[in-house]
């Protein structure tokens, strides 16, 4: 018997931990019973449907999430009639809250796992090992599926199925060889103490803690297999200091040099001594996202977050002040009570904090969230269909939507790419505010029928060019050099872009030679690099010459005006060995023209 586990992911570099714990806690007397199967939604329906098919499963599960339920309602169409009499199960936090509705409208179906998942699997699973009643064919009688809490049935609901004791899990990784390039995604916590309106995750307040010697194991266990990145899946990471601790003095304690660890953490919980374990840990080793949602007192209070901005941003900012914490802050467009003007300025107030992720999200009204509940008395508008995302509020028009989306378009592909930082942070200076320059950004890129999805990055340095000189044209070379520095932070050029100054004349060209022999010579800009000459230095890293003091930002805005004439204040050199590892920028070293 084959119980395949149907999982349609987001991104190819992500997996689905669902599917993986089902199996897990289903323990190894069942193993031989159960397939996984995974795929994205930028799959065709077509071949997941034929992949299924060819797999020959016995009975279908699937993982059921916004981002997919759309091609998971198109294969719940197509499958019987490819693979006849085969069970077809649901699961997951898209079909829990309105089960009997979704079995009503597919009567295909067999039934839903509501809720936590776990133990309902391993007893339907055993259930059908026990009830084969002919070759091929897996019938479970209903009287026995009614003995199985947490299932949803066409008739009705069996009895609910208590919480999951975390402790009782299995882990997941056994072997990592199916995860290779893909996110591992690791769970130390259940539930969530906080109440917010828009979350499922508020409908369980129960909060729930796998023992710390057990997450100390396992979290070994990457370590000494040296996982890129491992991301912590709990709501509120930090909601208990003590948990928290435990798993931060651990991986202080314990770093192997190269694991990232990201948590989803609330701020305003941090305390001193957890602020200060932070700020101790290796530069990268840590990534915090922290969702801000909004500035705006009355909308905090609507949504029940209690959180003070000026005392979470004290916060971000002592954590900022480390320089060795990778921070992403997340905004919510769309919650009661915020405006268009509102939510600039909660645009602003999170922009200052200087993230090196700023995620400007759109609310989705979930299914038996408060916010669903209360969807007319706020006036709000959403799409029917997944991702349920806001159209319009009472304070909101679809207008102001459109015009936040074009702006998320553009703080993604200019701020959060990292790729234009000292540009962006010089260009500011030419704005009233940061929200007002990315709206203005945003228009620009409209009217002028620039592509945001454009490949070519030297494309996007060229658009940002145009914009700047038509807000700043007096200070035209400045913007040159800036775009020129950002550009050769992240990559060794093959060619110069148009905009950056020529360097066939003499007076570089000596000097880039006095540079790399010497450097060859006393070795002291570039270690690592002892094994080559000054010529394969040249290659290998890059000598830019500049007017300005573009790596200065405090220093370059003195220049109001710029003009040619400037003559050259310095060189960088861009070694491409070494990176910082909050945002990828290269190892700089300005040298002076009389160096050499």
């Amino acid at each position: 018997m084959k119980f395949l586990l149907v999982a349609i992911n987001a991104k190819y570099i992500h997996s689905n931990p669902a599917v993986y714990s089902l199996r897990a806690y289903a323990g190894e007397q069942n193993r031989e019973h159960i397939a996984i199967a995974e795929y994205t939604i930028n799959q065709r329906t077509e071949e997941i449907l034929a992949e299924i098919y060819a797999r020959k499963p016995d009975v279908i599960g699937f993982s059921c999430y916004i981002w997919n339920w759309k091609i998971v309602q198109e294969l719940l169409e197509e499958i019987p009639k490819l693979l006849p009499g085969v069970p077809i199960w649901l699961g997951g936090p898209e079909v829990t809250y309105d089960a009997d509705k979704i079995l009503t409208e597919y009567p295909q179906l067999q039934g839903i796992m509501v809720g936590e998942g776990e133990e309902t699997f391993r007893e339907l699973l055993e259930a059908y090992v026990a009830e084969k009643q002919a070759p091929g064919k897996y019938d479970i009688p209903k009287e026995h599926l009614m003995q199985i809490p947490g299932l949803c049935l066409p008739g009705g609901y069996t009895v609910s199925r208590r919480l999951t004791d975390l402790c009782a899990l299995p882990f997941l990784y056994e072997e990592l060889e199916s995860f290779e390039n893909r996110i591992i995604y690791y769970e130390s916590s259940r539930g969530c103490p906080f109440r917010c309106s828009y979350c499922l995750s508020s409908i369980d307040k129960k909060v729930r803690f796998r023992e710390i010697d057990m997450v100390e194991k396992e979290l070994q266990f990457f370590l000494d297999r040296r996982v890129a990145q491992v991301k912590f899946i709990d709501r509120t990471f930090n909601c208990d200091h003590g948990h928290a601790m435990a798993i931060w003095n651990y991986i202080h304690e314990h770093d192997n040099g190269v694991t990232n660890f990201h948590f989803e953490i609330a701020a305003e919980l941090l305390r001193e001594d957890e602020m200060a374990l932070l700020n101790s840990l290796r530069p990268g080793q840590v990534q915090l996202e922290i969702g801000v949602q909004t500035t705006n007192p009355q909308t905090l209070r609507a949504v029940h977050r209690a959180s003070d901005p000026e005392e979470l941003m004290g916060k971000v900012e002592r954590i900022r002040s480390g320089n060795n914490i990778h921070c992403h802050l997340d905004l919510i467009a769309g919650l009661p009570y915020e405006n268009y003007e509102s939510f600039g300025q909660s645009f602003d107030a999170v922009y200052r904090m200087r993230p090196e992720q700023l995620q400007l999200g759109f609310l989705k009204v979930l299914k038996g969230s408060e916010m669903w509940e209360r969807a007319q008395e706020y006036g709000l508008s959403y799409l029917a269909t997944p991702p349920y995302e806001v159209l319009y509020t009472r304070w909101l028009s679809y207008d102001d939507v459109l015009r936040l989306k074009r702006i998320e378009e553009v703080v993604e592909l200019y701020y959060n790419s990292n790729q234009f930082v000292n540009t962006l942070r010089f260009l500011e200076n030419a704005f009233a505010r940061p929200f007002q320059m990315y709206e203005e950004l945003a228009k620009f890129y409209a009217k002028g029928g620039y592509f945001t999805n454009s490949p070519s990055r030297a494309y996007r340095y060229r658009v940002l060019l145009e914009f700047a000189l038509q807000r700043d044209p007096e200070r035209e070379s400045i913007y040159r050099e800036l775009l020129t520095y950002d550009m050769y932070l992240r990559e060794n050029c093959k060619s110069r872009a148009d905009f950056m100054t020529d360097l066939s004349h003499e007076d570089y060209r000596e000097f880039s030679r006095c540079f790399y022999r010497w450097e060859e010579e006393n070795r002291h800009f570039l270690p690592g690099y002892e094994a080559y000459d000054h010529r394969q230095l040249a290659k290998m890293t890059h000598l830019e010459p500049f007017r300005y003091p573009v790596w200065d930002p405090n220093k370059l805005q003195g220049f109001v005006k710029a003009t040619p004439e400037e003559t050259c204040r310095g060189y960088v050199l861009f070694d491409y060995s070494r990176r910082n590892p909050l945002n990828a920028d290269v190892v700089t070293h300005v040298i002076d023209e009389e160096f050499v």
